[in-house]
């Protein structure tokens, strides 16, 4: 049974995710840390009966109940302070948090060598696989559609704009194309055409009522392409992170996406 703590254990997604860990035959939820709702018992905030697991406001928690594995849900603020703790103890991190940029990639990888890779990291902008399954999509399109511009949509709460998974879009549509496009810069109101990265126009939407949605739409000469992705509960992210939780003790180093964990080919990142 693979001992799992988590940190951010009282936001909206780190609930869930200890709440599926509890659930989980093969996982047991030794830890949880945030610094709020600090002692408050994991089993009244998930709803699930004989997790008996107190929230501590210190990582070092984890390595006290034993933890083989520290799922991160924090803030883009933080979430580096926790992984380089995580890699320092030698505890395996499954990392949702976005805001993890390639300087940061890149740190972890180096942190990791530093240490003789006694711990792994696995890395993913995105756990639900309709989302990867976009991206796949998105980059096999830009061979042939060079013109597309993506639009993300975020619930208000969302700290990051534009979003982690609308970046590993861009860049990964970025490394598929054979020829660059770029569209007109005109604009009567500043910022309404949004923001280039990797050669792609993004547009963040953030408002009450959504959770996490992307559409890429592509642009050729009589026709378009629309490839969308709509996730209406955060529950969707769940298997992916359970997943990686069961397959970040096997995958050394830093691995970064879902895609190696589906068994997509070629896709997806290992350092």
């Amino acid at each position: 049974m693979i001992r799992v703590g988590v940190i951010g254990a009282a936001g909206r997604m780190g609930r869930l995710v200890c709440g599926a860990v509890a659930r989980d035959p093969d996982l047991s939820l030794v830890a949880a840390v945030n610094p709020s709702l600090v002692g408050a018992n994991v089993a009244e905030i998930v709803g699930h009966a004989g997790t008996d697991v107190r929230i501590s406001d210190d990582l070092d928690a984890l390595s006290d109940a034993g933890a083989q594995v520290a799922v991160d849900f924090t803030t883009p603020a933080v979430v580096m302070q926790n992984v380089r703790w995580a890699i320092e103890h030698a505890v395996h991190a499954v990392v949702g948090t976005t805001g993890i940029g390639p300087s940061e990639l890149a740190e972890i990888g180096r942190l990791l060598r530093a240490r003789n890779n006694a711990s792994n990291v696995i890395v993913a902008p995105n756990f639900a696989i309709g989302a990867v399954l976009v991206q796949r999509f998105a980059a096999e399109a830009a061979r042939l559609f060079p013109a597309a511009e993506i639009i993300e949509l975020h619930h208000e709460g969302k700290l990051d704009a534009p979003s982690g998974t609308s970046l590993a879009t861009a860049e990964r549509m970025a490394k598929s194309r054979t020829t660059e496009w770029k569209g007109p810069d005109s604009e009567t109101v500043e910022g309404v055409r949004g923001g280039s990265a990797f050669g792609t126009r993004i547009h963040s939407v953030r408002l009450p009522g959504l959770v996490a949605h992307q559409e890429v739409l592509f642009g050729g000469d009589g026709q378009t392409l629309s490839i969308r992705h709509d996730t209406t509960d955060r529950e969707s992210f769940m298997p992916g992170i359970v997943l990686a939780i069961k397959a970040v003790m096997d995958r050394p180093g830093l691995t970064i996406g879902l895609e190696p964990l589906l068994g997509l080919d070629g896709a997806g990142d290992s350092r």
